[in-house]
């Protein structure tokens, strides 16, 4: 897909790609949210620098990649780090526009913009660059997925469709994702334009309602397993958050038609449906998510340092956070190219999302 029609896909579709644990520091120790806003509540700055993680990161399997972010930090900055993991998305998106946490780790791009309207002080701290290295292709995919074995009910003619989602249990990610909700809503209501749908008519299920049931998996893997597991007819998730567990088997991975199965090593909760495949039935090419920061708690020298770092050659290379699918590590993110590494962005690069309907 060449730049100028992904962007158009991007404006004519784009969309949203955690109850709360404590601050886990180093020690072990951890730290309420009434506490850390105590300690940073009336202050520019602050000496210990608190990274809040959505639940999709918040899985074991991510330990030693958000570990090996918070060293990085603390070796920019010199100062203390904390890990705040999540089971819900708005907490981490309050936890940063409040303060209570200084950066949004891997946010998706309708959560960071959530972050900023309640909080102007809110700002990209970088991006995951395109294969480029650059924010030319900085994209990744939503999905709408099914079973392979039910694959064949979602056909039109030699190519997918969406047209037989309407009356079946659907599984979202949570109403604060970016691809696991918002991209797959507005295509939802884009494509059924003649039934009139607003975003309320796709929350709840029934006789009555487009859906028959409707599900929140609270994170891309939940929402992934609600259909393995036959929770769900059809899930949205996107294709990054499920690399750890899943290679794709048949297609390009990023196109409707590809086929994926879950690899015979891959952790809970996919451990229960090894070699379970699904098809995808629609892709979307959706902005990468900003790491974010609040300004009234991180100062100027901070931001500037960690983004020095992030974006260096040093960073681009660590495996801990962007490893390569055949070195068996399992680092933060997919590196598909030499040249993708972190890049810096502005505010005014997701206005493609922030000017979606809601």
């Amino acid at each position: 897909m060449t730049v100028k029609k992904t962007w158009a896909a991007i404006l004519a579709f784009t969309m949203i790609c955690g109850a709360a644990t404590g601050c886990t520091n180093s020690n072990g120790s951890s730290t309420s949210d009434s506490e850390s806003a105590a300690a940073n509540a009336g202050t520019s700055t602050t000496d210990t620098i608190t990274l809040v993680w959505y639940p999709n990161e918040s899985a074991e399997d991510y330990q030693a990649a958000r570990d090996e972010v918070g060293k990085l930090i603390e070796k920019a900055t010199r100062k203390k780090v904390e890990q705040k993991l999540t089971t819900d998305y708005a907490i981490a998106i309050e936890s940063l526009s409040n303060g209570t946490a200084q950066i949004g780790c891997c946010m998706g791009a309708e959560g960071y913009c959530q972050a900023k309207t309640a909080n102007d002080a809110v700002n990209p701290l970088f991006v995951q660059s395109g294969e480029s290295g650059t924010l030319d292709d900085a994209l990744y995919y939503s999905f709408f997925a099914v079973k392979s074995e039910n694959a064949d009910e979602y056909k039109n003619g030699d190519s997918y469709s969406i047209d037989n989602i309407k009356g079946k249990k659907m599984s979202f990610v949570s109403n604060s994702s970016t691809s696991g909700f918002k991209v797959p809503t507005n295509t939802i209501i884009s494509h059924f334009a003649d039934d009139n749908l607003i975003v309320d008519d796709l929350l709840e299920g029934g006789s009555d309602a487009f859906f028959s049931e409707v599900l929140f998996g609270g994170s891309h893997q939940g929402s992934a397993f609600n259909l393995l597991s036959g929770k769900s007819d059809v899930s949205a998730f996107c294709d990054i958050e499920l690399a750890p567990y899943v290679t794709c088997t048949d297609g390009t991975g990023k196109d409707a038609g590809s086929v994926y199965t879950v690899n015979d090593d891959a952790s809970a909760p996919f451990d229960t449906v090894h070699g379970a495949q699904y098809t995808v039935i629609q892709s979307t090419p959706v902005l990468n998510g900003p790491f974010a920061y609040n300004g009234d708690t991180l100062s100027p020298e901070d931001v500037e340092a960690i983004q020095n770092l992030f974006t260096s050659d040093e960073v681009a290379n660590d495996s801990l956070i962007f490893y390569s699918a055949d070195s068996g590590e399992q680092g933060l993110l997919e590196k598909k190219s030499d040249q993708m590494g972190f890049v810096t962005v502005e505010d005014s690069w997701y206005d493609p999302i922030r000017n979606m309907q809601s």
